[in-house]
C-alpha cells in the first residue's frame, strides 16, 4: 500500500479554510471586523507570496480559539462547515481520494491550518490521518499557543517524518498533491509529486522538473 498525501487548502478545497474561518468570525461579530479582516488578508497574501511568518500568523489566528469555550467554538464550526466548507469541497478531489482508497492506499491530509479548523474537514473527506498545526489546550480550553512544530513548509517534512517513524510506514511509492510553492520541501521528498491547480511558482517548478500537473476545478 502506498501513502497518498494531500494538502488541504486550495487543493482538496477550492479555497482556504484558515482564511475563510477568519472571515466567518468577522461575520459572526466575535472579532473586531475591520482590523481582523485586514490582518487576515495580509497574512493570506504573505502566505501566497511565500513570505509568511508562521509564528506571527499563529499568534493572530489562535487567539479567537482561546477567547471562547469549546462548546461555543464547536457550535460555530458546525455552521462554518455547512455554510463555508461544504460548498468548496471539490467533487474531482473527492473522486481522487476515493480512487486512492479503493486502491488500498493509506490516506493522509497534511496542512498548516490548525487541527480545530481542519479535523472536521478531513472527516468529511473520509480521511482518518491528519497532520495539522496543533493548538495547545489546557483543561479543555485552547490557550492561544502552538503545541508542536507548526505544520508549515519544512515543518511539514519534520512532522511527516516523525509520523512515519511512529507508524512504521515509509514513502515508497507515495504521492503528494499540493497547490502551493510553500510545499516544495515535501513535494521534493516523495516519488510522485503532483501539482494541483498550482500557483505560478509551483507551476514553473513542476514544468522544469517534469512533475504531473492536474486540476480539480471546472
Amino acid at each position: 500500500m502506498a501513502l497518498a498525501i494531500f494538502d488541504l487548502d486550495n487543493t482538496l478545497l477550492n479555497g482556504d479554510s484558515d482564511y475563510l474561518w477568519g472571515r466567518f468570525l468577522v461575520e459572526l461579530g466575535v472579532v473586531d471586523g475591520d482590523w481582523y479582516e485586514g490582518e487576515n488578508q495580509r497574512f493570506y497574501d504573505e502566505y501566497k507570496a511565500g513570505t509568511l511568518d508562521i509564528l506571527e500568523f499563529l499568534r493572530f489566528s489562535l487567539q479567537p480559539l482561546a477567547a471562547h469555550d469549546l462548546a461555543t467554538l464547536n457550535e460555530w464550526h458546525a455552521r462554518f462547515m455547512k455554510e463555508k466548507i461544504q460548498p468548496i469541497i471539490q467533487p474531482r478531489a473527492q473522486a481522487l481520494v476515493d480512487r486512492h482508497r479503493e486502491a488500498g492506499d493509506t490516506l493522509l491530509i497534511i496542512t498548516a491550518t490548525n487541527r480545530f479548523v481542519t479535523a472536521p474537514i478531513a472527516a468529511a473527506f473520509g480521511i482518518d490521518n491528519l497532520l495539522a498545526t496543533e493548538p495547545a489546550r489546557e483543561h479543555d480550553r485552547f490557550t492561544g499557543e502552538v503545541a508542536d512544530i507548526p505544520c508549515f513548509r519544512e515543518g511539514k517534512v519534520k512532522r511527516l517524518e516523525r509520523w512515519l517513524r511512529e507508524t512504521g510506514r515509509n514513502l515508497e511509492g507515495s504521492f503528494f498533491y499540493s497547490d502551493s510553492h510553500n510545499d516544495l520541501p515535501l513535494l521534493e521528498l516523495v516519488p510522485h509529486p503532483v501539482a494541483v491547480d498550482a500557483d505560478d511558482t509551483l507551476q514553473q517548478h513542476a514544468e522544469q522538473r517534469g512533475w504531473k500537473t492536474i486540476s480539480f476545478r471546472d
